[in-house]
């Protein structure tokens, strides 16, 4: 497909802490197969957080989104069943005093635009935090 086409994958994953490696090897090779591997490493870390805030701040399942708009953006995103809206990226100190919590504040430095949105999609609660990269 080439790149001037949309395009959009989803993959739904349990709640289990291996859900991260396999949706960072998912997106790996969507991106592959789509001819951008020039993002992969841009997309991983961004993905791998999100994915990991859905499932160790929730106990449902998760999935990741991920979806390609002409002319080169791409928006990847986490759903999970906590309608609960994110807390606020921490600021990173430089001092290494926090082991947790700076999950959003890297999708924030990674990505163009990010943000989240309530989700009742069918019939799930929830919430969709979402990051685009720009490929340009």
């Amino acid at each position: 497909m080439p790149e001037n086409e949309a395009w959009e994958y989803s993959l739904h994953i349990p709640n289990d802490p291996r859900a991260v490696t396999v949706s960072r090897r998912t997106l790996r090779l969507i991106l592959t197969l789509h001819g951008l591997i020039r993002l992969v490493d841009v997309a991983e870390l961004p993905a791998a957080e999100l994915v990991s805030n859905a499932v160790r701040h929730t106990e449902g399942p998760a999935a990741l989104r991920v979806r390609w708009s002409p002319p080169g953006t791409l928006r990847i995103g986490a759903w999970d069943a906590d309608p609960q809206p994110p807390g606020p990226p921490l600021p990173f100190t430089g001092t290494g005093e926090l082991e947790n919590g700076r999950g959003l504040a890297l999708v924030r430095a990674c990505s163009a635009l990010w943000g989240w949105q309530p989700s009742a999609r069918f019939g799930d609660r929830g919430k969709y935090v979402w990051c685009e990269l720009e490929a340009a």
